[in-house]
């Protein structure tokens, strides 16, 4: 029996591991299990967020309880996009529902939920549709007074409030939550913060489903409501109500339609807890939308932000930091971790960032790959580089180190930084618009092939008795991410390091040198002219 010929390693892809769970960082099959096993040995219960919703809590879809279609002669589509929208912020004391009420509009889980009080922290922004109408939407952190003074906890609450209230101030109409039940100290002292805002204040008691609560609710009225509402954001009573409550009297005259070429650049900026991805958010949009601390764990949901570079739009993703799953504890850090994975999802460009007092780290390699596996364009960025020696010896060395470190993708840029100072942030901003301009890039069949063509001639197919193949033709598949297809006879023969040879090719002559390129072998018997033939 013939002995099989070996297979070389495709250097293109990232380095296989190991599985080492507790190195592993937390990936979203995972988020239906929680917390590995306890001290008895049985697996904990599947989070609060994660049991199955109820029949009338279809989160993602549209549900009964939700409307699209206004009644003032303005239409607008779902999909498209709108800028100049109205402002609206879901404000209220901690554990009142507002992260739930914000799923609700949004149709799907954005906001984290969980019964802990003060989950939420930074503003969490989005563009949903509140009875057919496109507004911005903001779920804020809980007002709260009680704290123990001089704690870490007891700063950042401070650091909550002060983002809820600025909030508040650029509002277009506050939509503050109260919960049924007994009136607390919180509610009283914040209510009388939103007496010079009245104007724009609409009011809703939650936790209401099927009349619960509702004849002891009615002692809101003393504060000066003029019109209370009583709802359930869990169950979807009466929110249909609710929402024509929110944009009535709301100006939409100034609302624009935005076309494709106006989709902006989306940006994540990942990496390790306390590396600076805050600290840059606001650097980039020119706000302080990211609450900064050195509390490792600040940023919990993703942040959202927008700013305007070269004439070019861009959303920016402040995610929270990812650390190894052998610490992530809680409910609410195991969540954050998840939904900043999800955001590869949504962004085009990565901005990897990596301490450069601390060095590279084995959480770095994870989130790399996980970016790779998705298509993503990434920028390693060494943050905090006004700290280090500024030769130029010292950054060509840690340059070649991590390109050493991540041998696959050693066409990854590198880019000193101080998002602090503002220091290169030019040099980053121009080199995502390089990197996005390649994602979107599109090639025509006929230069593929001819380009294929002079590949071929310069470097032809082995050929021996073991391996025999031919290749017919090439077409690209997708852009962002970029994605080829080489059609040609038994692609079970085609050796690794031909592939690679090929995957090189594509990006030294087509212009994808910066960004990953998948590349796939499909069995053919037709030569590209005669492909459409029967």
């Amino acid at each position: 029996m013939a002995k099989q010929k070996k297979r070389k390693p495709d250097f293109s892809k990232p380095k296989p591991e190991k599985a080492d769970i507790s190195q592993m960082p937390l990936t979203e099959e995972e988020i239906r299990e929680m917390n590995a096993a306890g001290e008895n040995g049985k697996k904990a219960e599947a989070p609060e967020e994660e049991k199955s919703a109820p029949a009338s809590d279809e989160f993602g879809q549209i549900d009964a309880n939700a409307t699209d279609e206004g009644e003032d002669g303005i239409t607008f589509t779902r999909g498209k996009l709108y800028t100049n929208l109205p402002l609206v912020v879901i404000a209220g004391r901690p554990n009142v529902g507002k992260s739930t009420l914000f799923n609700r509009f949004m149709r799907r889980r954005l906001a984290i939920v969980d019964p802990t009080p003060g989950v939420t922290r930074d503003p969490v922004e989005a563009t949903a549709f509140i009875a057919g109408k496109p507004v911005h939407l903001v779920d804020t952190g809980g007002y709260k007074i009680d704290r123990e003074i001089g704690t870490k906890e007891a700063e950042m609450d401070e650091l909550v409030v002060e983002k809820t209230l600025s909030m508040i101030k650029k509002a277009d109409r506050i939509v503050l939550l109260l919960e049924a039940g007994k009136i607390t100290g919180e509610d009283e002292e914040f209510i009388d913060l939103l007496r010079p805002y009245q104007d724009k204040v609409v009011t809703a008691v939650n936790k209401c489903e099927g009349g619960n609560g509702k004849d002891v609710s009615w002692n809101y009225l003393k504060y000066g409501f003029r019109e209370l509402m009583f709802i359930s954001a869990d169950h979807g009573d009466h929110i249909s109500d609710f929402a024509e409550k929110i944009v009535a009297g709301l100006d939409f005259s100034n609302v624009k339609e935005g076309s494709d070429e106006d989709r902006p650049i989306r940006i994540a900026i990942m990496g390790k807890p306390n590396v600076g991805k805050s600290t840059l958010s606001n650097r980039l949009t020119h706000s302080e939308n990211s609450i900064v601390s050195d509390y490792a764990g600040t940023t919990r949901d993703v942040v959202e932000g927008e700013f305007t570079y070269a004439g070019r739009a861009f959303e920016v993703l402040d995610t929270a930091g990812i650390r190894r799953r052998a610490k992530v504890h809680e409910n609410v850090e195991y969540y954050s971790v998840n939904r900043a994975i999800k955001t590869l999802d949504q962004c085009d460009v990565v901005f990897l960032m990596i301490d450069a007092q601390q060095g590279l780290a084995e959480q770095d390699k994870k989130i790399c790959s996980l970016a790779f596996e998705r298509g993503r364009a990434i920028i390693f960025i060494l943050n905090k580089w006004d700290t280090q020696d500024q030769s130029r010896k010292t950054l060509r060395e840690t340059t070649e180190y991590i390109k050493i470190m991540f041998g696959q993708m050693n066409w990854a840029p590198i880019l000193p930084l101080s998002a602090l100072n503002g220091e290169g942030i030019k040099d980053l901003m121009n080199k995502a618009i390089e990197l996005y301009g390649q994602l979107v890039r599109k090639v025509e069949t006929s230069a593929l092939n001819k380009a294929l063509a002079d590949w071929l001639f310069h470097y032809p197919p082995p050929a021996t008795k073991a391996i025999h193949f031919k290749v017919r033709y090439m077409t690209q598949t997708s852009v962002n991410p970029v994605a080829f297809r080489i059609f040609c006879t038994s692609p079970d023969n085609v050796p690794e390091s031909y592939v690679t040879y090929l995957k090189n090719q594509i990006r030294k002559d087509l212009g994808f040198d910066q960004i990953p390129v998948t590349l796939e072998l499909k069995a053919s018997r037709k030569k590209w002219e005669k492909r459409f033939e029967e």
